[in-house]
């Protein structure tokens, strides 16, 4: 059953409108004079994971968002979540925050930056599972914040990218290696599959294979290697200096980059 992102927002806005909103006061013996309707807060940027992509293994992970508002008379509250659906109304998908009371943090007199703590969850046997594999991508983020006098704003705005994680492996052999001589260097690549909670090959990838001679502090691209239908990966180049190869992947709109530890090669 889905939960409605918006209805949560407006629960917790709803409890902190009764505590934020003043109390209208009229002058001795005058009749009460309508109060001014408040303007709405602005939402100025929404922002998840201190704008990085989230990369999800198979646990779940937690990541801060953040709402940056401002209001004539100051930002009494906030909260955010990210969401993956054509809008917040109908989002298919949601990443709540753990607690709806979140830190705001006063930039000036008008302004706050309010942030709640939220979590993604891809455990396939968890009750709460939040994510699968066809929802890895771009997400929507959204929020709402509350004025000190009582008014509100809802806004969408902000991308979270929240991406498969992926591994990678090298084993350089034979070791040692004479010079000259051929150098075998195998890897697999594989990456989290949210919808069985396992890691699998991914397969039809390009892959660098990379070299760092030894005394070097930058590693240099060999060749590009392309990954079989098990994520496998198999090359041969011509050992001509001790130093380290390792495989290395720069992730895709879905996936995490990814880069395997290093293998060093003694050459004779």
């Amino acid at each position: 059953m889905r939960t409605r992102a918006v209805t949560a927002l407006a629960t917790c806005t709803l409890a902190l409108t009764a505590l934020a909103a003043p109390a209208a006061q009229a002058a001795p013996g005058a009749a009460p004079a309508a109060p001014a309707a408040p303007a709405d807060p602005k939402i100025i940027s929404v922002s998840a994971n201190g704008g990085k992509d989230l990369v999800l293994g198979l646990g779940p992970k937690s990541f801060d968002v953040t709402i940056t508002a401002s209001d004539e008379s100051g930002i009494a509250q906030g909260a955010a979540l990210a969401y993956w659906g054509a809008s917040l109304d109908n989002a298919y998908r949601q990443l709540l925050p753990d607690d709806f009371s979140s830190g705001c943090r006063e930039i000036d007199a008008t302004t706050s930056a309010c942030t709640t703590r939220n979590v993604a969850d891809p455990d396939h046997y968890h009750p709460r599972k939040d994510v699968t594999n066809e929802l890895a991508g771009p997400w929507k983020l959204a929020g709402q914040v509350l004025g000190r006098d009582g008014s509100v704003t809802l806004g969408e705005q902000g991308t979270l990218h929240i991406k498969r994680a992926a591994k990678l492996t090298a084993d350089a052999s034979p070791e040692p290696v004479r010079r000259g001589a051929d150098l075998t260097v195998t890897g697999a690549l594989t990456r989290a599959d949210w919808d069985r909670n396992r890691y699998g090959g991914f397969t039809s990838n390009a892959v660098k294979l990379q070299f760092k001679k030894d005394g070097a502090t930058a590693w240099t691209t060999v060749r590009t290697v392309r990954a079989d239908a098990r994520g496998t990966l198999r090359t041969t180049v011509k050992a001509t200096a001790d130093g380290t190869y390792r495989y290395q992947y720069g992730g895709s709109r879905t996936t995490g980059p990814a880069a395997s530890g290093g293998d060093r090669v003694d050459v004779r």
